[in-house]
């Protein structure tokens, strides 16, 4: 084995136990937040994971490479899915139309007119039926 690849090979294990002990010290109230910053950290992982391809010599250093790049790629595609799905959850949804605004069945809706309860229904009941 040649010190050039005795290097490579620590920096790989010595960044993927470092990039451990980061993640799992991290609450999970706080995991989501920071993933955009994480996303920038993995694509200097996938950069480096680029360096090592380019100064490899032999086949171990190209499937070091080719593991570290798949794992760095993973994980920057891997968290901009779960930034966007996170960030879905806190979007607005579009306000519904009131009820008998109008629509497909006509002005007033499938029930009727906007405003008319059925006789005895709980709306007339208890007053909360809109006087015209």
């Amino acid at each position: 084995m040649t010190s050039a690849l005795l290097v490579d090979l620590t920096i790989f294990v010595l960044s993927l136990w470092v990039g451990f002990e980061v993640i799992s010290k991290v609450p999970a109230t706080l995991h989501t937040p920071l993933m955009s910053a994480a996303n920038s950290i993995h694509g200097i992982v996938l950069a480096g994971a680029m360096l090592i391809a380019v100064t490899a010599d032999n086949a171990v250093g190209y499937v070091i490479a080719f593991v570290a790049a798949a794992f760095a790629a993973a994980n920057v595609v891997g968290g901009y899915v779960v930034t966007g799905r996170m960030l879905k959850m806190f979007k607005r949804r579009p306000a519904a139309p009131p009820a008998g605004a109008g629509g497909p069945a006509g002005a007033g809706g499938p029930a009727g007119a906007a405003g008319s309860a059925p006789p005895g229904s709980a709306a007339e009941s208890n007053g909360s039926r809109r006087r015209a």
